[in-house]
């Protein structure tokens, strides 16, 4: 079962993200903010990330850049989430160091082809 760290400061996208997910056979570890998220990457280890960009503390784009500047996580593929699917996000967030990006609201079906994409065992 891949374990996914969802940083959302959003509760009701959250809940509603981190319950799709369940039903689809993984594990959710949950993080509020950007510390936070570079936290749990650091302590659980996830196989895969799911990084809203805008968030309290430490946006998305500073929290991404922190877990793939430390040795022990940069190996975790992290998809940017966003509601902002302007020109030029998707290539921020690859400048970042994030793998992929969506966007906000989430389309469960093409962001499972994603993370399937990142984690081939899951699928």
């Amino acid at each position: 079962m891949a374990k996914i760290l969802l940083v959302e400061d959003n509760e009701m996208n959250r809940d509603m993200l981190s319950r799709r997910l369940l039903k689809r056979g993984f594990e959710i570890v949950m993080a509020v903010d950007g510390q936070e998220g570079v936290d749990k990457a650091s302590g659980e280890m996830p196989d895969l990330i799911l990084m809203d960009m805008s968030l309290p503390l430490i946006d998305g784009w500073e929290a991404t850049r922190r877990i793939k500047a430390s040795e022990d996580t940069a190996q975790i593929p992290i998809i940017a989430l966003t509601a902002h699917a302007m020109k030029g996000e998707r290539e921020k967030a690859l400048e970042a160091g994030c793998d992929d990006f969506d966007t906000k609201p989430v389309e469960l079906k093409r962001l499972l082809e994603k993370i399937h994409a990142l984690l081939p065992e899951a699928g």
